[in-house]
């Protein structure tokens, strides 16, 4: 996928400072317990582990408090064999105006043979004038399962932001023992406009996307079904 074409800077915008982040993390088995083996932080992104349970909790906190244009995120998790992780935000991303380059959010989940990862963040949430490339990729082996769950908002509806102009790019990549079971791209350009089209987004103000990996998961499908069903009028959803 083309990267998003920068905005011409104004003459009198100031040069600003872009943030680069990254968090890494590898959790491994012990005893009964999932524990973190190795921790790495740098820039605005800390580890925080809320309770000690299992399987272990895990928090990625972005203490900047949001996502300027031009700033650069990754994000990094390894599971051992048998390792369980369920991996969150304590609040939603916001992604601010840019008038200038995309903001970049890289995620990366590696799951050994046996191993169990929920990576269920809270939403994305797009300010008007936001431009953000995220990419995820997953490498999960042998008989590992997973639940990953991303959302994206535009706009803040209870300040107004019914019908903004953002634009945002979106690339997953999910491959199990080498091979590519799953890729999709997602690219919205002026998201206003473009999800008030009935055939893009028929109003539509949040985009989810759900990826679950296990062995009989197909054995789940009309349970899921039944419940994305269920979630009412406004929500057009398919699995």
């Amino acid at each position: 996928m083309d990267s998003l074409k920068p905005v011409e800077p104004r003459d009198d915008q100031a040069s600003r400072q872009r943030a680069q982040a990254e968090a890494r993390g590898s959790f491994a088995r012990v005893g009964e317990r999932t524990e973190a083996h190795r921790l790495f932080e740098t820039g605005g992104l800390r580890w925080r582990f809320p309770r000690s349970s299992n399987p272990c909790e895990a928090a990625i906190v972005n203490t900047g408090g949001g996502v300027a244009g031009g700033d650069s995120y990754a994000l990094s998790l390894t599971l051992s064999e048998g390792a369980e992780v369920e991996a969150t935000t304590p609040s939603a991303e916001r992604i601010y105006r840019s008038d200038g380059p995309a903001a970049s959010i890289a995620t990366r989940l590696k799951l050994a043979s046996g191993a169990r990862l929920f990576w269920l963040p809270q939403e994305t949430l797009l300010f008007d004038g936001a431009r953000l490339e995220r990419r995820l990729e997953v490498e999960a082996a042998g008989e590992s399962e997973f639940i990953i769950a991303e959302t994206l908002v535009f706009g803040r509806l209870a300040m107004g932001e019914s019908r903004i102009d953002a634009a945002m790019s979106d690339s997953w990549r999910v491959r199990r023992d080498g091979r590519l079971v799953f890729a999709d791209e997602t690219r919205i350009d002026h998201a206003g406009p473009t999800l008030d089209r009935k055939a893009t987004g028929a109003g539509a103000r949040a985009l989810s996307t759900i990826v679950a990996s296990a062995p009989n998961i197909e054995a789940r499908l009309p349970d899921l079904r039944a419940e994305l069903k269920a979630a009412g009028p406004g929500v057009e959803s398919g699995a």
